[in-house]
Formats: structure tokens, C-alpha cells, sequence
């Protein structure tokens, strides 16, 4: 079991680098292009291309947020782990490397909708990224 997205793990965060594609935009991470999709503005959007993860999980916090996000959020996600998990080779190698092992994006900062904080969450994150893993299994 996998049971946060630190030290070996690491690469497994949205943090970690990874060039994506979304509304015609390249960000350095999944963190920053996510961030990005919260808005309609494109013109707020761009300016989180070149932004740093963490640097982009704060700005997505004063971001005026589309109204349809709740509805859209897990799409965005999904859209955004595949170009990682199936388009840098380091990443898909590492991810079928992980087998049938769950996958949990544990945290401290009570993330319980991504992830899971003291036993608790729905961890959609880790869930997005096994049904990807499965599906390049299959493909395999």
C-alpha cells in the first residue's frame, strides 16, 4: 500500500514535474494547470503556466471560481494525471511498477476529498490515478 505521495513516492504528487497540456496552455505541473482550470478568466489562467506547484495552489485560492467546478473538477483531474501517467515514459514506468498496490494520497492539511487526513477521505486522487494504472495494464 501506498499511503502518501512523499520520499519514494514523491512522484506521484501533483507536484512533481510534469509538462501538461489544458485550454491550449503547457503548465510544469499538474498542480498549476489544475489550479488554472478553476477559472473561466483565461487570461488568469495563463499566468499560472510558469508557476511552481506551490506557488499555484496558493493563487488558485484567490481565483473567482467557475461556477460549474464541483461538476467539472474530477474530469479536469483525470484529463490532466493521464497526460502524465501515460505521456513521460518515467511516470507510466513507475506507476505499472506499483502492481496492485492501493494507492492513497494521505495527508495532514484535511484534504478528504483528493485524499485521506487521519483515516478519513474519499481519496478521489488516488482512486483517478489506479483506474489509470489499470487501464495501461490492460494496454500492456
Amino acid at each position: 500500500m501506498i499511503e502518501e505521495f512523499k520520499g519514494k513516492h514523491r512522484w506521484l504528487s501533483n507536484f512533481a514535474p510534469a509538462i501538461v497540456e489544458h485550454r491550449g496552455m503547457v503548465f510544469m505541473s499538474v498542480e498549476a494547470a489544475y489550479q488554472s482550470a478553476k477559472t473561466t478568466d483565461l487570461k488568469a489562467a495563463a499566468r499560472f503556466t510558469d508557476m511552481a506547484p506551490g506557488e499555484a495552489k496558493a493563487a488558485g485560492r484567490n481565483l473567482t471560481i467557475r461556477p460549474d467546478w464541483d461538476d467539472v473538477k474530477c474530469s479536469v483531474m483525470e484529463h490532466l494525471l493521464r497526460q502524465k501517467f501515460t505521456n513521460i515514459l518515467d511516470y507510466k514506468i513507475l506507476l505499472l511498477g506499483t502492481e496492485d498496490q492501493l494507492i492513497v494520497e494521505g495527508n495532514w492539511w484535511g484534504d478528504t476529498f483528493w485524499g485521506v487526513c487521519k483515516g478519513v477521505g474519499e481519496n478521489h486522487l488516488g482512486r483517478l490515478i489506479m483506474k489509470i494504472r489499470s487501464e495501461l495494464q490492460e494496454e500492456d
